[in-house]
């Protein structure tokens, strides 16, 4: 579904410093599995994302996604094989917008601009069965604007847009860091049902420990830009946090991520 070869990203200060965020990565994600992504500030996990969304060039190496080439693609061309959700709330939905425009553009993703956008009978009844699935009572808000929308809603919403043209990858970039404790869950519990019910391939960054663990069937830990630690179930669903602090010790020689991943 999505292989990596060789992988390299370097980042040129205004001073002319280099730093190197993907340093050779390679990867090859199968059709379905779910992927979550820990490593420390600066390892390389939102750039990974970023490189295969298109977002950013790289000096080096190739992305396939379905056995297509996409390394030249641009991001907008991207953006019909995949499907984005990040950290903040307020990122990914048009705030003017209603709801159902927001779904009726989300519809539209990768296709060609200056196609409308608009909302007929059928896509409506489509999407308030969609937002019925939310359990939220969106479903009878659609002509609301979504800038109305509290920020858990707006983040539900979002995971909804990102998967409702059913993409080839899904990319969760700490989607659920800005919301609090019981808003978190809730989006959570949302992505495990919407990624296993449309069977989607799916690549999670997350600094909890915790859920790196138990969403999805594989966890990646990056550091310096390299993937150092690939482990999938049934051998992870043994695995602890502890588990994964003694890896990173053993295998980097220091302290695993940041006080944000230890006490989430």
């Amino acid at each position: 579904m999505l292989r990596i070869s060789q992988l390299c990203k370097i980042f040129t200060s205004g001073n002319g410093m280099e730093q190197t965020a993907l340093d050779c990565v390679d990867l090859h994600v199968g059709p379905g599995d779910f992927v979550t992504i820990i490593g420390s500030n600066g390892a390389g996990k939102s750039t990974l994302l970023n490189a295969v969304a298109g977002v950013y060039g790289v000096e080096q190496g190739r992305i396939w996604i379905e056995g297509q080439d996409v390394t030249l693609w641009p991001e907008h061309r991207r953006a019909a094989l995949i499907g984005r959700v990040f950290q903040d709330p307020m990122i990914g939905t048009a705030a003017s917008m209603t709801i159902e425009e927001n779904l009726a553009m989300a519809l539209k993703r990768g296709c060609r601009p200056g196609l409308r956008f608009g909302v007929n009978q059928q896509n409506r009844e489509h999407f308030q069965e969609l937002l019925s699935l939310l359990d939220l009572g969106l479903e009878n808000r659609l002509k609301e604007p979504v800038g109305l929308l509290s920020g858990g809603q707006r983040q539900a919403l979002t995971l909804l847009m990102a998967t409702v043209s059913s993409p080839k990858i899904l990319l969760l970039d700490e989607h659920t860091a800005a919301l609090d404790p019981k808003t978190a869950e809730q989006i959570g519990e949302l992505t495990r049902k919407i990624v296993a019910s449309r069977r989607l391939t799916a690549l999670m960054v997350t600094h909890n420990l915790q859920d790196a663990l138990e969403f999805g069937n594989r966890t990646l830990m990056m550091d310096r830009g390299n993937v150092i630690l690939d482990v999938r179930n049934p051998r992870r669903a043994k695995m602890t946090v502890d588990d994964l602090l003694e890896q990173f010790a053993s295998l980097r020689g220091k302290r695993l991520l940041d006080d944000r991943a230890l006490l989430a």
